[in-house]
């Protein structure tokens, strides 16, 4: 496969003009016995080139497990070994390109503590060699022996196509769009004014952004319980496997959208510490759009023993003077809830056992009215938990409160490595 991509560069950027002559009229396309014979030998020899490229990646390549590492191996003149213990994966991704299905093939990605550069991509192993290894890494990170069979799932929801499409129409920013779009090419019918264009295109772009790409990417999306985590199946095209182990989600957010309020819909995003830039983005969505019972249900799964609705929030102050209006904030023994935004709402959850930091901000303006924020912070991701505009003797009381009931359920919870065995 890496050497049939090199194949397909190498013939857009130098195979096919090697098949053009120069003549009186112009370049022209000239199969003479000379044109062949060049492009040929270029090709032969780039071919052998790409398929000695893709055999050296291929060798370059070693990965065990040994005891509670996985150890990945690179390199053939220049070997490098890295040792990973399980107890560090994040989550686990059997991703499987369109391209890749055709041939039975999977990637396993292991998505592990630690920024950009903490990714294991095992490219490509067969689709049951990758199910089998995945099932090994979360058997032995919970402490269970490696040929532990594959714990049976329950499953959860099962978003439908229709309301997936849907969910991304019915929002303001879509609506606002598409009555542009549609404008646009009113006006081009009736003056044939080309040069609207210049306005259309990027207004079709954007909407297959916001519309196109997601309805590809969630179609099918598919969410399940499991002793060994929770797991979500998604894609039209390239498919995706994304196991997520307990204990690894940070941080939630319970996203409503003006119109998705009125029929009952809610989105849940996850920061979960493995995944960091690109990787986050991507692989944020733990639900793309549900009743919001079900939304509610799911991120009581996540952090058990709490249901966010049941959390009294305390309004903001009176002087608060944010666009981004802050509804409330409150906590119970287990997270810490902060509401706010107009006019999409947004509810964002951190267990106190996930709390990195509590902090007290004051802006410029804050200090005028003597208001303060308070962060309970998780790591970096699309979930920042932010109580904003609280009077500040009551941000300093949340403070401390906070930071107490995170050390206690930092000490209660203990190491989430091996929890089967426990």
């Amino acid at each position: 496969m890496r050497a049939f991509v090199f194949l397909i560069i190498y013939f857009v950027l130098l195979g096919f003009p090697l098949l053009l002559t120069q003549t009186h009229n112009g370049v022209a396309l000239e199969l003479t016995p000379e044109v062949v014979t060049r492009f040929l030998v270029v090709s032969v020899v780039m071919t052998a080139v790409a398929i000695g490229s893709g055999l050296w990646t291929w060798l370059a390549l070693r990965f065990r497990i040994d005891g509670d590492d996985l150890v990945v191996e690179t390199g053939l003149l220049h070997k490098r070994a890295r040792r990973i213990p399980l107890s560090r994966i994040q989550a686990i991704d059997v991703v499987r390109p369109l391209v890749t299905r055709v041939f039975a093939l999977a990637e396993v990605r292991v998505e592990l503590a630690g920024g950009e550069q903490s990714e294991i991509a095992l490219r490509y192993l067969g689709r049951h060699s990758a199910q089998q290894l995945r099932a090994e890494l979360l058997a032995r990170a919970a402490g269970l022996p490696g040929h532990t069979p594959e714990a049976p799932e329950r499953h959860m929801w099962r978003v439908p196509f229709g309301n997936l499409l849907a969910s991304l129409l019915l929002r303001l920013p879509v609506l606002g769009t598409g009555v542009l779009f549609f404008a646009t090419l009113v006006f081009l019918v009736v003056y044939a004014e080309g040069g609207i264009l210049a306005v259309t295109v990027p207004i079709v772009l954007g909407l297959i952004r916001a519309v196109i790409a997601p309805l590809v990417m969630y179609a099918n999306f598919t969410v399940a319980m499991s002793p060994d985590g929770i797991r979500l199946r998604y894609g039209l095209l390239e498919t995706r496997m994304q196991t997520l182990p307990p204990g690894r989600i940070q941080a939630v957010s319970i996203i409503e959208p003006a119109i998705w309020r009125r029929v009952g819909w809610a989105r849940v995003e996850v920061t979960v510490a493995g995944y960091a830039g690109e990787r986050q983005a991507l692989s944020s969505t733990l639900l793309p759009i549900a009743p919001r019972h079900v939304a509610m249900h799911l991120v009581s799964q996540v952090f058990p023993g709490t249901r966010v609705d049941s959390v009294p929030l305390v309004p903001a102050s009176s002087k608060s003077i944010a666009i981004d209006r802050a509804d409330g904030a409150g906590s119970d023994d287990v997270v810490f809830v902060a509401r706010h935004g107009w006019p999409c709402q947004r509810t964002d959850v951190i267990a106190h056992a996930r709390a990195q930091s509590v902090r007290l901000t004051v802006n410029p303006f804050q200090r005028l009215f003597g208001l303060a924020t308070v962060h309970v912070d998780a790591p970096p991701g699309p979930v920042q938990v932010a109580a904003a505009d609280r009077e500040l003797g009551e941000a300093r009381a949340i403070v401390e409160s906070t930071a107490r009931r995170a050390q206690a359920a930092r000490s209660a919870g203990g190491d989430p490595a091996h929890w089967a065995a426990r």
